[in-house]
């Protein structure tokens, strides 16, 4: 794929993009999107805080409603899609810590990427395997359980 030039930063947050094929950026873009879509490089911007979800090398962007998907690095914790393929959630995953004491999202989505049913580069907004976002989501529900315990919340 070529480019116009090579543009690594947000234009709007500074942050420093990870690139993203243009087939995962094309899965997820709304018709009306998809429209301004050229084929040159694409970058993700990770920070929660900026609008702006891809950009391209010819200086155009992607906000959160271009996407047919909420991103989960760009919606408030708590009820985020972590894992797009196998749909586990925030919720899902303190519903499950809340009844057992234990999550088995990590272990599910083991099985499935071994069993070779994964299509994170499709339906990940970030082009790439969510695990480590599944295994931080945990870490981070977890944390959030125990401080509303000790808080008695």
């Amino acid at each position: 794929m070529s480019s116009l030039r090579q543009i690594e930063q947000c234009p709007v947050s500074g942050a420093t993009g990870r690139r993203v094929d243009v087939q995962t950026v094309k899965a997820l873009l709304t018709a009306s999107a998809l429209r301004r879509l050229r084929l040159v490089d694409h970058r993700f911007c990770p920070d929660p805080r900026c609008h702006v979800v891809y950009f391209g090398a010819d200086g155009t962007t992607y906000a959160r409603n271009d996407l047919r998907v909420p991103v989960w690095q760009k919606e408030p914790f708590g009820d985020r899609m972590v894992c797009y393929c196998f749909g586990e959630s925030e919720r899902g995953i303190r519903t499950e810590l809340e009844a057992s004491g234990h999550s088995a999202a990590v272990a599910r989505i083991r099985e499935h990427i071994a069993a070779g049913r994964c299509a994170c580069e499709l339906r990940n907004p970030q082009g790439r395997c969510c695990l480590g976002d599944v295994t931080a989501a945990v870490t981070r529900v977890t944390q959030a359980i125990d401080h509303a315990v000790r808080s008695g919340s």
